[in-house]
Parts: structure tokens; C-alpha cells; sequence
């Protein structure tokens, strides 16, 4: 992105700063699925715990010592190597002794369950995560931390995509795709830059949302996206003051473009403000590609149109105080909210190391 993006806190309201992350145990990650293991079928089930691995890694090492193909194994989402990440795998069963699951075992992987399973473990079939973070060095008056955590679990945090959605170069190089410059990509390489670039565009509109005040407003012409679900709608005129209402009780949420072909198009004043942001200039640094033209090609590429929710909150979050200088997060966050994202809510600033931190499922 060419510039940082806004944050709900002015500088005036108080400056808070942190550390995490200096050790994997410092970022705990446990994945929460909406059923669990049936207990029988084709299917090994496999929940493992991690630490300086990511998703990939655990799938490799799963498929080797199963003598199966790596894309037969089944997990929900993508977790982070610079964490202890819980999470479940499924992978095929083949005739004979079951594989030597233990000889897998080491200080980076560990089974915390061996079961069976009917079916493959799809990506994105999740409640969400959740976390337990220890922020350390702490900067800040406490009354300010807990007056900001208040506001954290009433009023939520901007939905930005964390900076890992977007790499080293991923953004660079999904404009030279989209540049129709010549480049060889595997299916996979060129998911990720689509991902890349439709979470980049959705940024913008999220970020003027933000500078001005009405990220969490129901503004005329919105689609809306009823909670818990991917359920959108059309605001009516009529119904904004009803549907201001039920958004301030969590109800549904104002919603950013993840652009693509079809899908439901907002209106009006939403219209507007969501052209004015993607149009506003090159998405990245040197390149001048707008926001507008990467929408009209991703839209050729034959992606389809979706929503993304324009706020999220912490649910059941906790906070404590192990020492001065040391606060112990817990919480829970819906499948795709980066947890850097919500960190940065609270702190009302990036941080240093966002890349490395950024942890989400899609």
C-alpha cells in the first residue's frame, strides 16, 4: 500500500505501544471448527500443535509420512509459523497399518488428537480463533489501556487486512498481472495475488471509511451483511434509521468490495464514496494503476464479486496484568479477522512488525 492506514485514535487521545511476539509461546492460536471429528470413516483426523511451522510445512510432513498426495490433505485455514497454533488436519487412509503418526513428533509438532473422519476438511469451514497474546513493554497510563479495551469489546476495530495477506511482493506483482505484462504463474501463485489485490482495494475503501468517521455507520445505498452469515442486502432509504440501530446492537454490519463480476453493487452515497476511494490514485507505490482499473480486471478474471464486513470486535475478551509492564490478551475473533488488525485497534497505530505477525483463516 502507498501509505499507512488511518486509525480510530488520534495521537492526542494518548499513545499505547507493545511488544509481542518475542517468543512463539507469546502468540497462542487454537482453531475453532463448527463440528468435530465423527470418530469413523476414510478420513485420519489429526489435531496438531505447532510452533516454527506454518500450514504448509504440517501438510508436507502429513502427506509424507501417509505416502499420500500433499493436496489430498485437508485442513480450514492457513496459521502463522511465528506462533503455537492448534489446528486440525484430515488426510486420506490407505489400506494397511495405520502411518507412524509419532514418528513425526519433535519440538515443533505435536498430536494433541488421533481420530477418524468422514470426509476431507475443506478450507474455510471454521468458526474462526481463538488467541491468547502476551504484550510486553507495555507503554501507556493502565487507565488508558482499560478505558481502550473497553472500547475495544463495545465499539470493535476498522477490519483492515493484516499486512501478511500481502507478502514481500505480492502486490507488485499482482499489478504487473494485472498490467497484462507477461508473467508465469501457477494457479496457485495467481490465487494469491488476486487474494492480494482484492484485500489491497478493500483496504482503500475501509481507510476512507475511517478518515471519515463512518466506518461503522449504515450509509445510504450500502449492502449490508447480516452477522454470523455471508447474507448481504441492500440498504433502502426507508430502513436506515431501523438498520442504524440494529448495526449499534451487532446485528449486521456495513460492508467493503472484495471486486470481481456480479454480485450485489452499493448505491447512492456508498456508491460514491467507494469509487472516490478506489479511484483516488495507484493502489501502490510506482505504479499508476488505480484502484478502479484493478477492480474492471480482476472483474475479466472471472472472480466473483463479494462483501467483507467493514468492523469486527473481540468476543469473550479478557485482559491481566501479569506484571507493570506485561498485559495477557485473550479473545475470540470470527474466521478472517487478523489479529494484528484488532491489536492495532487497541494500540491506535501499526505495528513494527505486522508482516510477521499478521495471524488469520480465510
Amino acid at each position: 500500500m502507498s501509505e499507512s492506514l488511518p486509525r480510530i485514535y488520534p495521537a492526542e487521545s494518548g499513545l499505547l505501544g507493545a511488544e509481542i511476539r518475542q517468543s512463539p509461546e507469546d502468540f497462542q492460536v487454537t482453531e475453532l471448527l463448527p463440528f468435530t471429528a465423527s470418530g469413523v470413516g476414510a478420513h485420519h483426523w489429526l489435531v496438531v500443535e505447532k510452533r516454527g511451522l506454518n500450514t504448509q510445512d504440517v501438510a508436507n510432513r502429513l502427506a509424507r509420512c501417509a505416502g499420500v498426495a500433499v493436496r489430498d490433505v485437508g485442513f480450514a485455514g492457513l496459521k502463522d509459523r511465528h506462533a503455537v497454533t492448534r489446528q486440525s488436519f484430515t488426510v486420506p487412509a490407505t489400506p494397511g497399518p495405520d502411518p507412524d503418526w509419532a514418528s513425526l513428533e519433535d519440538d515443533s509438532l505435536h498430536f494433541q488428537q488421533i481420530s477418524r473422519h468422514d470426509r476431507k476438511l475443506r478450507r474455510g469451514v471454521l468458526r474462526g480463533n481463538h488467541f491468547q497474546l502476551i504484550l510486553r513493554a507495555t507503554t501507556g497510563e493502565h487507565s488508558l489501556w482499560d478505558t481502550r479495551l473497553q472500547g475495544l469489546a463495545q465499539s470493535g476495530f476498522p477490519n483492515y487486512f493484516g499486512a501478511q495477506r500481502f507478502g514481500h511482493r505480492n502486490l507488485q506483482e499482482a499489478a504487473r498481472l494485472l498490467s497484462g505484462q507477461p508473467m508465469r504463474v501457477d494457479r496457485h501463485r495467481r490465487g494469491l495475488l488476486w487474494s492480494a489485490a482484492r484485500s489491497a482495494l478493500f483496504n482503500l475503501v475501509l481507510a476512507e471509511r475511517v478518515r471519515q468517521a463512518n466506518w461503522t455507520e449504515i450509509l445510504p445505498g450500502e449492502v449490508v451483511q447480516l452477522a454470523g452469515s455471508h447474507s448481504i442486502f441492500l440498504a433502502e432509504d426507508d430502513d436506515l434509521a431501523d438498520l442504524q440501530v440494529r448495526a449499534a446492537d451487532w446485528d449486521l454490519h456495513p460492508t467493503g468490495p472484495l471486486p470481481g463480476r456480479g454480485g450485489v453493487a452499493p448505491t447512492l452515497v456508498a456508491a460514491a464514496l467507494e469509487a472516490s476511494a478506489l479511484g483516488a490514485g495507484p493502489v501502490i507505490a510506482g505504479t499508476t494503476d488505480d484502484g478502479l482499473h484493478w477492480a474492471r480486471r480482476l472483474a475479466e478474471q472471472g472472480l466473483d464479486a463479494a462483501r467483507r464486513p467493514l468492523r469486527a470486535r473481540p468476543e469473550n475478551l479478557s485482559a491481566r496484568w501479569e506484571d507493570a509492564q506485561t498485559l495477557i490478551l485473550s479473545f475470540f475473533l470470527p474466521a478472517g479477522v487478523f489479529a494484528t488488525s484488532c491489536v492495532e485497534g487497541l494500540l491506535g497505530r501499526e505495528m513494527a512488525e505486522a508482516q510477521s505477525l499478521d495471524l488469520c483463516v480465510d
